[in-house]
């Protein structure tokens, strides 16, 4: 399976901007005969919506991001915007897989930042559901959208659910207090972690730029079912980055150490249910 990681900068609220920067990257990926093109996190919107006036919520079916789409021919695409939900008052950080032109899925993120400079709980109502998809050729992929990649327990469900891919869009930059914590450290630490305990590939597409006092750092990279880095764009400045990666690895590892073969759902749904019955998070 070829994979390339659009690693960009976004123009914030210029979403027409962004889908012709996305249209030249997929017509490019697509001549080197990529099956799918990621990119990261809100692409088509930028990621501080609340400094734009106008409302930059899409459906997934927008016939801009239809267009999109059948740009890549039979392959995959997985993009990030803001989508207004059904009738009501929801709007999500969602990021949407289609392949062959058409929709396949809307992952809507389910954690949400509520803490500066990533107060995405101002803006976004939490997602419902978390779901591993079908995807060419013959896999299963699943999407954690940044800060979902630091909850373990949905990383868990997702490999349960078929997940053989975890693809990771994020937009992360580089916390203020860098003695305390710095971003390209965690998330190796996050995605390595999943590599080798879920034993698949972990596909993670950062952004890359600045936008207001928040500067992306990129660094986006493929981690392997060892846990190992096999490919890894450069940090700061734009990049696609393509890789091969081999999905019979994932089978290979698997029955080398089978970690996830007992998931012991019933023993967690029996803990779980006694947590929230005295009193646990709802």
């Amino acid at each position: 399976m070829r994979i390339s990681l659009a690693q960009l900068d976004s123009q914030l609220g210029d979403i027409d901007a962004n889908l012709e920067r996305a249209e030249h990257v997929v017509a490019q990926a697509v001549s080197e005969s990529t099956d799918l093109v990621v990119f990261p996190e809100l692409f088509l919107s930028g990621y501080s919506i609340g400094a734009v006036d106008a409302d930059l919520s899409m459906r997934p079916d927008d016939p801009r991001i239809e267009k999109l789409a059948r740009s890549a021919g039979q392959a995959g695409v997985c993009v990030g915007f803001v989508e207004s939900g059904p009738p009501g008052p929801h709007t999500y950080n969602s990021t949407a897989y289609y392949e062959a032109g058409r929709l396949v899925h809307v992952h809507r993120k389910l954690y949400l930042p509520a803490y500066s400079p990533f107060e995405e709980r101002n803006h976004f109502t939490p997602g419902p559901s978390l779901r591993a998809f079908p995807a060419a050729p013959d896999t299963r992929l699943a999407v954690l959208c940044c800060n979902d990649a630091w909850q373990p327990q949905l990383a868990f469900l997702a490999t349960q659910d078929g997940a053989q891919v975890f693809l990771v869009p994020a937009a992360s930059s580089q916390s203020s207090v860098p003695n305390r914590y710095d971003s390209y450290e965690y998330w190796h630490d996050i995605t390595r972690f999943y590599g080798r305990m879920f034993q698949l590939f972990v596909v993670f597409v950062n952004r890359a730029g600045v936008e207001g006092t928040l500067r992306f750092w990129g660094g986006s990279h493929v981690v392997d079912p060892w846990g190992t880095v096999v490919a890894e764009a450069a940090q700061e400045g734009e990049e696609v980055l393509t890789v091969d990666i081999d999905l019979a690895d994932i089978r290979r590892r698997r029955r080398q150490v089978p970690l996830v073969k007992e998931a012991r759902l019933g023993l967690l749904q029996r803990e779980t249910t006694r947590l929230l019955e005295e009193g646990g998070d709802l």
